[in-house]
């Protein structure tokens, strides 16, 4: 005789199941909406045949204020950082204002392309492009040269950034290139790259490399200032005060790039940290006296009396 199964019953057994099952809980980083972790994975994964050989990361951050950019591995215990540079760094190569546009983004990819490889003791190896004009620059290994080591090679991760064209996380990626750094890329991305025209079937996508430089050494920095300049010269004074400040304007802005890359490849250390001792640390803090209850009662009815006494 066959066992009858009852509609009821059925779902009461789905419905027990599936409360069993729970809520799996979204990783900290993931619901704070910082981490991309499919792109992390991807990035991450090394093939099996290559053992515990570390697969480096170009990551690439721009903050309101900032320009960040590391090298780095990722390791069980957490990702190592192999080196990093910053925007906030570049005043001492000879750039004062700017912090965060798409040239302090190239000075800064290139200061870490070359304190990363002088670590590693690839940098008189690998020069890069040593006067930069734009065009896709890639360092290669010299043919039937066996003794030179390879380029070390680092693959883009801009986190949550929208890589659209002329996007600013691409002058990183330019920098760190021309500093001497292996990293897989196109020029599709970069400034200077256009599309084909919508509706137009004989038209072609292609790349200016002559607009990709002007934005490298800050030309188009400049000619907003010079356009500005023109409109309104209280809104120049005002939107450019920490460039007037400091003696930049639009006809030496090339120039003081030209030195700032000059000035990153003769000596691209970091500056040492001062020793900070801990015994100079303050101990005990002053903590503001509670105010008795009298008191601030007195204090509240003085204030009704004063509101009053306006209001008159």
């Amino acid at each position: 005789m066959e066992a009858v199964v009852s509609t009821q019953s059925t779902w009461e057994a789905v419905v027990s199941t599936q409360s069993t099952w729970g809520y799996r809980v979204k990783l900290r980083r993931r619901r704070q909406c910082k981490t991309d972790y499919l792109a992390r994975r991807t990035m991450i994964k090394q093939d099996l045949n290559k053992y515990n050989t570390p697969k480096f990361r170009l990551v690439a951050r721009i903050t309101n204020k900032d320009v960040i950019a590391q090298l780095v591995s990722a390791r069980v215990a957490g990702d190592q950082v192999i080196a990093a540079a910053y925007a906030h760094e570049l005043p001492k190569y000879g750039v004062k204002a700017g912090m965060t546009n798409y040239a302090a983004c190239y000075c800064t990819g290139l200061l870490l392309a070359r304190r990363a490889l002088k670590k590693v003791g690839l940098d008189t190896t690998y020069q890069g492009q040593t006067e930069p004009d734009g065009e896709l620059f890639e360092n290669e290994v010299a043919d039937g040269d066996e003794e030179v080591k390879n380029p070390l090679r680092a693959f883009l991760d801009v986190g949550l950034t929208r890589t659209t064209t002329g996007s600013r996380v691409f002058g990183i990626l330019k920098g760190a290139v021309d500093g001497g750094l292996d990293v897989p890329h196109r020029e599709k991305r970069f400034p200077g790259a256009y599309g084909k025209v919508p509706g137009d079937d004989s038209s072609k996508a292609g790349f200016n490399a002559e607009t990709h430089r002007k934005y490298i050494f800050g030309g188009h920095v400049a000619d907003y200032m010079k356009q500005m300049e023109e409109a309104s010269e209280d809104k120049y004074k005002a939107h450019f005060a920490k460039y007037i400040a400091a003696g930049i304007n639009a006809d030496n802005m090339e120039e003081m790039y030209t030195k700032a890359h000059a000035a990153i490849r003769a000596n691209p250390d970091p500056t040492e940290k001062k020793a900070v001792d801990p015994a100079s640390f303050k101990k005990s803090f002053a903590h503001k006296k509670k105010m008795p209850w009298a008191q601030r009662k007195a204090r509240v009815q003085q204030k009704i009396a004063n509101i009053l006494r306006g209001a008159q």
